[in-house]
């Protein structure tokens, strides 16, 4: 098998938060070696570049970009078929992995794990599921029921009650979901319920119980509010999304559970809203209250092009640069169970890669620095030939 090394090149290691002078050596889809004075059978000349593992994005609508005009007006095939530019403009700036947020259904992962076209891998949600009347229930008081998003690949979101928070749970995994979605408050980008608890507590761990005995999955909650988020820590969720009003005890109560935290900032920062100093401030408790932060996007509420920006909002907002790459990164693929595959370049691990230009680590403008993108070891974005 081929080696490839990429040498000249300075490495960063999300753990530590340095970036130090070392050669890196490529072997199939795995980093056989790190280190100097390494050899291979092709060369890659990085020298100049900052290597750093592929991004991961906790949070994105890969199929949800066309849907942002009018979908009511367009033929139901445009959802999936909408994510193949979508995955591509996040895979040239080097995000080798999502989570899917809802949108994506399991054949979306299939075609990529067969290589009908490239992309980052995509862990799928299928719907973000809720209560009657919440987010996810798509509801007109002159239609009744209009639910677009309706397909035998996307089950019936909405349940009420224990039993049937199992039974959604049951629905989504039968149809191949990695991650169960639920929004447990209303929407910000509508303008309403943001602040409500939508669920019982007997509803929500009823959800992350049933997650866990389907595989040992896990659960994400949507939630704007102090309380939602209180509420799915104390539940046993994996990770708040948006968070976009927490207070300290909602903090207190996502340290104490060791529930992640995934700001998605660029829902407030892409153009800056009324809510965006909020915001930071909730990123500054979690920090102070010791929660851990990943990076995720929620594009396209923001354009898939500017999917880099979400790093930079996490830098400004408190965790610096070394910080923020280690949330799109490392803390990343923790957050999503990954750190045995990617997530830092190490020997064994997964050759996800991204080489910026200049060795610095600041974060403005990241997007137009991404130089190649390697994803399970073949080279996605670069021209051919050595770089120098």
């Amino acid at each position: 098998m081929t080696r490839v090394l990429l040498t000249g090149g300075t490495v960063f290691d999300p753990a530590s938060g340095r970036a130090e002078r070392a050669d890196v050596v490529l072997e199939g889809a795995r980093v056989l070696a790190v280190g100097a004075g390494l050899d291979g059978d092709s060369e890659v000349d990085c020298a100049g570049g900052l290597l750093l593992p592929g991004f991961v994005d906790c949070h994105v609508h890969v199929c949800l970009g066309a849907s942002l005009g009018d979908p009511g007006r367009l033929p139901r095939s445009t959802r999936p078929l909408s994510a193949v530019p979508a995955l591509r403009t996040l895979l040239d700036q080097g995000v080798t992995t999502v989570r899917d947020a809802w949108g994506a259904d399991a054949g979306l992962r299939l075609a990529l794990r067969e290589g009908w076209f490239e992309g980052p891998e995509v862990l799928v949600s299928l719907r973000q599921v809720c209560t009657t009347g919440g987010i996810g229930d798509h509801w007109s008081p002159r239609y009744g029921p209009v639910d677009g998003a309706g397909d035998p690949s996307l089950p019936d979101p909405v349940f009420d009650g224990p039993d049937q928070a199992r039974a959604v749970v049951r629905r989504m995994v039968r149809a191949g979901a990695d991650w169960i979605k639920v929004t447990a408050t209303g929407s910000l980008a509508l303008g309403r319920g943001v602040h409500d608890v939508q669920l019982t507590d007997a509803e929500l761990r009823s959800l992350v119980d049933e997650a866990q005995r389907q595989g040992g999955r896990h659960v994400m909650v949507h939630a704007h509010g102090a309380r939602a988020a209180e509420q799915a820590a104390r539940a046993g969720a994996r990770s708040v999304e948006h968070g976009t009003f927490l207070d300290e005890s909602a903090a207190e109560a996502m340290a104490e559970a060791g529930t992640w935290f995934v700001p998605t900032l660029s829902t407030s920062h892409g153009e800056p809203t009324e809510h965006a100093a909020a915001h930071r401030r909730a990123v500054r408790l979690a920090l102070a209250a010791g929660v851990p932060v990943a990076m995720g996007t929620d594009a396209p509420v923001r354009p898939y092009a500017e999917a880099l920006r979400e790093i930079h909002h996490l830098a400004e907002a408190g965790l610096g640069a070394a910080g923020a790459l280690r949330a799109a990164t490392l803390d990343a693929a923790r957050l999503l169970q990954l750190t045995d595959d990617r997530g830092e370049i190490a020997p064994g691990k997964r050759a996800d890669l991204v080489l910026l230009d200049g060795t610095t680590l600041a974060t403005p403008a990241l997007a137009s620095r991404v130089r190649a993108v390697w994803r399970s070891g073949h080279r996605v974005r670069g021209s051919a030939r050595p770089l120098g």
